[in-house]
């Protein structure tokens, strides 16, 4: 089993910046990759970033060059900077972790909300 704790949601404006973290603990042997998504009311969760265990990056289109994602190994946890923040960046935040064999692990998820 793995546990994902995630922390750094809020309220910001357009155009500011929050960071997100995802500590993973638990089994933490065989990761695949980790990574954020996110759910707007109404809508399906989608990707925002990934980063994958050999060092390969994913983002959505929606967010590159405003958003990064990286890691502390040491500490199995994830990070996701965000800048430039849009009022369409709202939703509330999923950190996942997969495992090398496919299985997956959701956060509680965080509530982002960019608004004047």
């Amino acid at each position: 089993q793995v546990q994902l704790v995630e922390s750094g949601g809020g309220l910001v404006q357009p155009g500011g910046s929050l960071r997100l973290s995802c500590a993973a603990s638990g089994s933490v042997f065989s990761r695949y990759y980790m990574g954020w998504y996110r759910q707007a009311p109404g809508n399906e969760r989608d990707l925002v970033a990934r980063i994958f265990e050999r060092g390969d990056i994913e983002y959505a289109d929606s967010v590159k060059a405003r958003f990064t994602i990286s890691r502390d190994n040491a500490k199995n946890t994830v990070f996701l900077q965000m800048n430039r923040m849009k009022p369409e960046d709202t939703a509330v935040y999923y950190c996942k972790y997969v495992e090398d064999g496919g299985r997956s692990y959701w956060g509680q998820g965080t509530q982002v909300t960019v608004s004047s």
